[in-house]
């Protein structure tokens, strides 16, 4: 994936021409994940003097632990399955076999490609790379090791952490970060956690053929997702052998020489070759130097801002998953590209939180814009559901169960549609498409005027005609 970035070239200069600063930097940036270089780099396509410093990686969690590698491994894993499918399509050859070794390497290599390219992006604005973690010493000075500088602005940007909670055995728990790069192949993995991240590795390990356990504490996972998404995919995650237990945690990981044994709070017994907890993060404030400055940090560690991403001290910024808003990468990038605009291209164009999709890469994947059916009847009363349920035209031959489930939902006083959840093959694309229609206000009038696609998964959505009612 190369970073989707807009060129700079042709940006006015406003800022350059009528500023003249007492600091060395008009602006310091403090990550260089999605939003800090977004807002490097725009900033210094305005004509703004940027320096960012970076201790890990360039590009962040996204490109070196996020949504490339995951993504690079979803992959890997549906071809498991695609293998299988084949066979009634009049494909026949010996299973093939899976080297984890090959996907690991070959991951890297890209990985490392990515992080030469986000360098180098900013190196063509002139924005000034520092290695290392900077820490704020006052309200316009940071220090990168014995180095200190100065400038008019600080914009946070060094995003989130995972978290791993203290219990007996915790140390042999793994978080996403290592998970990608095991020296081999776990045979049995138990995955701890019930959002999108714990459920999309799950899905990656059961497709590379682990013998794959995810235990959640809580009656059904992906909390904050629509109901019937939620149902859904707890039934086709568990048909595709996942074994998912819902309402058990963890209460011991012990080591021997062959396996860690997990006791859990239900008095079962599970043994793993990998445990990874995927049970939350944390913005990553450790070594910053918050308590040099007045920047307010909520009770659940994130930095507080307005909606022009200030903090409490005047001069700094954050931005990103380090605010805890939402933690999508390319909510990150626009945050970064409106802090730059107003800051110094004299530009007024706030980011716009509604109606953003977003895509949960488990096996079948999940696509989803707008309300949730609970949110939607809080926040519009009287509202129309069309749903359906249905065999994708590909498994009719391939012979897997698996079914796909799309649902709409309208606000019935204005027919405008305030929210569409799918899970099922190309879910991801087919809502980023949806999104456009819903951001411009589609009515499900409009829908149903539309020509589908035929044969296609995403001509459903043009073609629900009945409202569905409630049993």
């Amino acid at each position: 994936m190369v970073p989707n970035e807009p060129g700079l070239v042709d940006l006015p200069t406003v800022f350059e021409e009528i500023h003249v600063s007492k600091f060395d930097y008009d602006l310091f940036v403090i990550g260089a994940g999605s939003g800090g270089v977004r807002a490097a780099r725009m900033a210094a396509g305005f004509g703004a003097k940027v320096a960012i410093a970076e201790d890990r990686y360039m590009g962040g969690t996204c490109v070196n632990v996020g949504c490339v590698p995951k993504k690079l491994y979803v992959y890997a894993a549906e071809y498991g399955k695609g293998f299988a499918d084949a066979r009634g399509f009049g494909w026949h050859s010996e299973a093939p076999r899976f080297d984890w070794t090959t996907l690991r390497e070959n991951k890297k290599a890209e990985i490392s490609r990515l992080n030469a390219i986000y360098r180098n992006l900013l190196d063509g604005t002139g924005a000034v790379v520092v290695d290392g973690r900077a820490r704020i010493i006052d309200p316009h000075t940071v220090a990168v090791g014995e180095t200190r500088y100065t400038a008019e602005k600080l914009l946070i940007a060094t995003g989130g952490w995972p978290h791993i909670p203290d219990f007996p055995g915790s140390e042999y728990a793994l978080s996403s970060n290592e998970i990608f790069d095991l020296d081999s192949f776990p045979d049995r993995v138990v995955i701890v956690g019930g959002g999108y991240i714990a459920v999309e590795f799950a899905g990656i390990f059961n497709g590379l053929g682990a013998q794959t356990t995810q235990l959640y504490r809580g009656p059904l996972f992906l909390r904050g997702f629509d109901t019937d998404i939620r149902a859904h995919a707890a039934r086709e995650i568990a048909k595709s052998g996942v074994d998912l237990r819902f309402e058990v945690n963890v209460e011991s990981i012990s080591r021997d020489a062959d396996a860690l044994t997990l006791q859990l709070t239900d008095d079962s017994v599970i043994q793993a070759d990998a445990v990874l907890y995927a049970t939350g993060r944390k913005a990553n404030l450790e070594g910053l130097g918050l308590e040099n400055v007045n920047v307010n940090v909520n009770e659940h560690g994130a930095i507080e801002v307005d909606e022009n991403y200030s903090t409490s001290e005047p001069g700094i910024f954050a931005l990103g998953d380090v605010t805890g808003g939402l933690e999508l990468t390319p909510v990150a990038l626009a945050e970064g590209m409106a802090f730059a605009r107003r800051n110094f291209g004299g530009l007024e164009k706030p980011v716009a939180y509604d109606f953003i999709p977003t895509a949960v890469f488990c096996q079948p994947p999940i696509g989803t814009v707008g309300y949730t059916e609970e949110e939607a009847r809080g926040k519009f009363g009287d509202i129309t559901l069309f749903k359906s349920s249905f065999r994708p035209m590909k498994h009719t031959i391939s012979g897997r169960d698996e079914k796909t489930f799309m649902k709409v939902i309208v606000d019935t006083a204005t027919d405008r549609v305030v929210g569409v959840h799918m899970m099922g093959p190309d879910a991801g694309e087919i809502i980023q498409g949806i999104a456009i229609a819903m951001r411009a206000g589609a009515t499900k009038a409009i829908f149903d005027a539309t020509i589908g696609i035929h044969p296609t998964t995403a001509e459903e959505f043009v073609t629900l005609r009945e409202p569905w009612l409630q049993d």
